[in-house]
């Protein structure tokens, strides 16, 4: 049996620690490199940005770096675990964003949860970087400094604890409810879990049609409800309900149940409560709300997803933030709004729907066809990268966030499936 513990270690300590490194692009081998590349050369560029800042696009790498940035206080299903413990995600992050984007990061962490100083901290960074991914950062914490850094700045801001598992998982209820023959607008929806990522997909759901009295959230204490509103930040306050019930009473006729909880709190027969072919996203990592065994057991007839890479319907942001970043920064978006969040569901949703590429086939020795058990694509499916970015992008041009336009979006997304099977080959550019 694998020793899941002993592999992820070496593999985090061998044959250099670390998952990522800086890799110089321009050589420094002759006296003439080190003259331009150094002093006095850089000279030339440095005063050049000086009289036009948007040059700095031109001669520094700022337009293909992002900032993926945390303090620490939510990792994973880990907690409050500080700085220094979050950097092996964020690095993870990092290798994730050139794997499958070719975007460069630098990872930071930093040691500061006051709000205040944590966004005047960011902030300060912006001369630096072309975009900046928030990441691992606890509720509600997260919302207001996202919301102050996106006013305050000129690049997109975007934390992906929220964001991107908002996206990712409105593409699987998307196709869920198709395969199911329901309506957003009529299906009652569960909650387990009212942190940032259940607002974010809560938040998400509204604004594609569900509706809000329809939504029913507990977080640890209980069902949120208006006889708490007085201890409810606001974020969790629009949600709130007005009469208590237990999870097991709403979870009767309930459509679909999201779980961004914890581990086994749902048990098979609260499943059979539930409305004909029922939507189970239970996304606790590593351990789901339910197993997809008990679930099916209960309830031959669900359509689930989980956050398990080894289980059908994985919900992993992978599948949209290298990709909206990449749309983003192709264009010089200045922020990551509405539009494109919409943009990128709309795309990963029909992509699942559509024969799967040879590559998916190969890399799992499946052939997968939209249903059940396939709604969402494969982390591997190199036609993310092209149909995602490119959407994002002229969500950008045409929703005005856009300071650069795309003439050839043919051609654009011809060179970014070029990229893609490079980048599966390991040949980054």
């Amino acid at each position: 049996m694998l020793d899941t513990k002993k592999s992820a270690l070496n593999y985090h300590a061998l044959p250099q620690p670390g998952k990522i490194s800086v890799v110089p692009s321009k050589s420094i081998i002759k006296v003439n490199d080190l003259s331009l590349g150094y002093t006095p050369g850089v000279a030339e560029p440095c005063l050049e940005i000086a009289k036009d800042d948007s040059l700095a696009y031109k001669y520094t790498t700022k337009g293909n770096l992002v900032a993926v940035i945390s303090n620490g206080t939510a990792v994973l299903g880990l907690g409050d675990i500080g700085a220094l413990a979050a950097k092996p995600v964020m690095e993870g992050k990092g290798n994730l964003f050139k794997r499958f984007a070719n975007i460069d990061v630098f990872d930071l962490e930093i040691s500061e949860k006051d709000p205040d100083r944590f966004v005047e901290i960011v902030k300060s960074l912006e001369p630096t970087f072309g975009g900046i991914n928030l990441e691992d950062i606890k509720a509600p914490e997260c919302f207001e400094m996202e919301e102050r850094l996106i006013e305050k700045m000129m690049i997109p801001v975007f934390h992906d604890d929220q964001h991107g598992t908002a996206i990712v998982v409105m593409a699987g209820i998307t196709n869920a409810l198709i395969i199911a023959g329901k309506k957003l607008e009529t299906i009652k929806i569960v909650f387990s879990g009212a942190g940032a990522a259940a607002i974010a997909c809560a938040n998400m759901l509204v604004d594609f049609g569900a509706r809000k009295e329809n939504i029913f959230m507990f977080d640890s204490v209980g069902l949120l409800i208006e006889e708490r509103l007085e201890k409810l930040n606001s974020y969790k306050a629009k949600f709130a309900q007005k009469q208590d019930q237990t999870l097991v009473k709403v979870l009767r006729g309930a459509d679909v149940f999201i779980g961004v909880s914890k581990g086994n709190i749902i048990a098979g027969e609260m499943l059979r409560l539930m409305a004909d072919q029922p939507i189970i996203f239970a996304l606790a990592n590593p351990t789901p709300e339910i197993s997809p065994s008990a679930a099916r057991t209960a309830r031959p007839d669900i359509i689930m997803a989980t956050g398990r890479s080894d289980c059908p319907n994985q919900v992993n942001n992978i599948l949209c933030f290298p990709f909206i970043f990449r749309g983003a920064l192709d264009v010089r978006a200045t922020e990551i709004n509405q539009p494109m969040k919409f943009a990128a569901v709309r795309t990963i949703a029909e992509l699942a729907r559509e024969p799967v590429a040879k590559e998916v086939v190969e890399i799992y020795q499946k052939y997968f066809v939209f249903g059940a058990e396939y709604i969402l694509p494969k982390a591997f499916e190199p036609r993310l990268l092209a149909r995602v970015a490119s959407a994002v992008a002229r969500a950008a041009i045409d929703s005005g966030v856009a300071t650069l336009t795309i003439d050839d979006f043919e051609k654009y997304e011809k060179n970014l499936n070029i990229l893609s099977r490079q980048l599966a080959r390991g040949e980054f550019v």
